[in-house]
């Protein structure tokens, strides 16, 4: 038999980019070559870069290395955000052999010939306007729960994000071929779908690679509701100004969509949001956060932070800081503001020291900590549905239950990739719940 050739692949960053490192290996695979796991000497190791933090591009580099000790002669490709943003840095970076942007990313097994090194990675980045095709993707990482990537690109004008340039317009898949795609999913016995994008609530626009739609993001959920077969759906992450009160109502009397929402507010003073450029105010984040409190009291609401943002002086972190505590809120995602290349914010003055925006860091995640706990000692007693997963982690068996709270127990097999009715117990020493089987079969 021929020797088929080895492929590996990494995957810096969000979601979304997990579903498409699914996708382009399932095109390598289609290919003739065999996909082997990151650790292993291959042939080709393709690294799906991310450029929403500095460490991003630091990573990369020790990504490069680790891939250069396992085989030296190893074709080394970069795609995604970074590889869009900066290609020739990337290039330029020792070990890397190839370089596609945007468009090209989905293309990749055309670009790889002979296999041999070259001096200087080859770029083939496409100017971002020509980024207006929508290519459908889902990942299917482990066998408990899929990535399903249901719009790419961004309208909107942060002042902070380099998404816009990385990828592109937004753009949405069609109705029907995200629906085949769930179908795909749930017929390989896999659990839960996470619908994944860059700015999701935009669903619907460039369905048909213009301007034009037919549908919206509450149609999209209307529809993947009904789909046979999937018995969890979760909505990643999605901006306050487009989660609408229909799209909240129907999550609490849906038969598949979690009590679970990710909304970033980014800020929690009006004056940085301006500065930002985000399209709502702090009030109507309160709003949103009240509605789903309303039909949903037991459903976890996350929240991404940005702190240190230019021009944000103590009084505005303090505003953002009891803006949140005050909140009726489950957990943050901190991000420390770093500068971006060809960025408004970059340019901005009042300019936030690096130490103070350690610190600001550092209070909001102790904040987030409380908070976590908090929304944990109240789900305490009630009874949940959990969905267990594959690792045995020291002894134990960890899951999430619908509204994310993250369980164990101890390890047995026959329980993962299942969903089991539990009632929450009490908070171990490591911050998870512990619980008790309604089902006798389950201990069994």
């Amino acid at each position: 038999m021929e020797n088929r050739k080895k492929v590996a692949f990494y995957t810096l960053g969000c979601k979304l980019n997990f579903s498409e490192t699914s996708t382009i290996a399932r095109n390598f695979n289609d290919e003739g070559f065999d996909r082997v796991d990151f650790e292993e000497v291959a042939d080709i190791y393709v690294i799906n870069t991310c450029s929403v933090t500095d460490n991003a591009d630091k990573q990369f580099k020790q990504v490069v290395k680790k891939a250069m000790k396992l085989n030296d002669k190893a074709f080394v490709a970069a795609v995604g955000c970074y590889a869009q943003l900066k290609p020739e840095e990337l290039a330029a970076v020792d070990g890397v052999d190839l370089v596609l942007g945007a468009t090209e990313k989905f293309k990749i097994t055309d670009y790889i010939h002979d296999l041999s090194k070259n001096d200087m990675g080859e770029v083939h980045s496409c100017e971002i306007a020509e980024a207006d095709f929508y290519v459908g993707s889902y990942s299917i990482g482990d066998r408990t729960r899929a990535f399903l990537k249901v719009q790419d690109g961004c309208d909107y004008k942060c002042t902070y994000c380099t998404i816009p340039l990385a990828r592109g317009i937004s753009r949405s898949d069609a109705l029907e071929n995200v629906l085949q795609n769930a179908k795909e999913i749930s017929a390989q016995n896999i659990r839960e779908i996470v619908l994944t994008g860059v700015n999701i609530g935009d669903y619907g626009k460039g369905e048909f690679g213009n301007k034009k739609h037919e549908h919206t993001f509450l149609d999209l959920v209307q529809a993947l509701d009904k789909v046979e077969g999937i018995e969890r759906l979760r909505i990643s992450s999605i901006e306050p100004n487009l989660l609408r009160n229909e799209t909240i109502e129907f999550v609490s009397k849906s038969r598949t969509f979690v009590p679970h929402f990710h909304i970033p507010l980014q800020s929690g003073s009006n004056d940085i949001l301006k500065l930002m450029k985000r399209r709502y105010l702090r009030e109507v984040y309160t709003e949103r956060v009240n509605k789903i409190r309303e039909v949903m009291p037991h459903a976890c609401i996350g929240v991404d932070v940005i702190v240190g943002f230019p021009g944000e002086t103590e009084e505005h972190f303090l505003e953002t800081y009891h803006f949140l505590n005050e909140m009726d809120i489950s957990y943050l995602h901190v991000f420390t503001y770093s500068e971006r290349d060809n960025t408004e914010a970059a340019n901005m003055s009042g300019v936030v020291p690096a130490n103070v925006r350690a610190k600001r860091s550092k209070m909001l995640r102790g904040l987030s900590v409380k908070k976590r706990r908090a929304f944990y000692e109240s789900q305490l007693g009630t009874n949940r549905t959990v969905l267990f997963e594959g690792e045995n982690k020291e002894g134990y068996i960890h899951g999430f239950t619908e509204n994310y709270v993250k369980v164990k127990t101890p390890w047995n097999p026959e329980l993962v990739n299942t969903l089991q009715e539990i009632n929450l117990t009490k908070i171990d020493e490591d911050g998870s719940v512990r619980l008790e089987f309604l089902n006798k079969l389950a201990e069994a």
